[in-house]
């Protein structure tokens, strides 16, 4: 009879880091619609409460982007949330980048 190999795969975990920076990306995202209707509903006047909503956004997808790039480096972690959180936070960051610059 031939011999028979059993191969046994650790079941690794997602990096925290990861699910953190695709959590960052959401909330950046949820943030983004609420300016964008706190803008609508205050009919232009207060313009910083959307401002100040829109910084914290930005800045909320530049921390994401950059955890998502360190979660790349924990050992013996799956890297997906990570991958798509590095994407989408990259996205929202370009996005939020060009947003400012049409306003200037």
């Amino acid at each position: 009879m031939a011999k028979r190999y059993r191969y046994a795969f650790a079941k690794k975990k997602e990096a925290k880091k990861g699910k953190l920076s695709a959590g960052l990306a959401v909330a950046s995202f949820l943030l983004f619609l609420a300016a964008v209707l706190t803008a609508s509903y205050l009919n232009g006047k207060m313009g910083f409460i959307p401002g100040g909503i829109s910084l914290f956004a930005a800045l909320l997808s530049v921390y994401g982007f950059i955890m998502g790039m360190i979660s790349f480096s924990e050992p013996d972690k799956k890297h997906g949330a990570g991958f798509i959180g590095s994407i989408l936070n990259g996205v929202i960051m370009v996005g939020w980048i060009g947003l400012f610059l049409a306003g200037m």
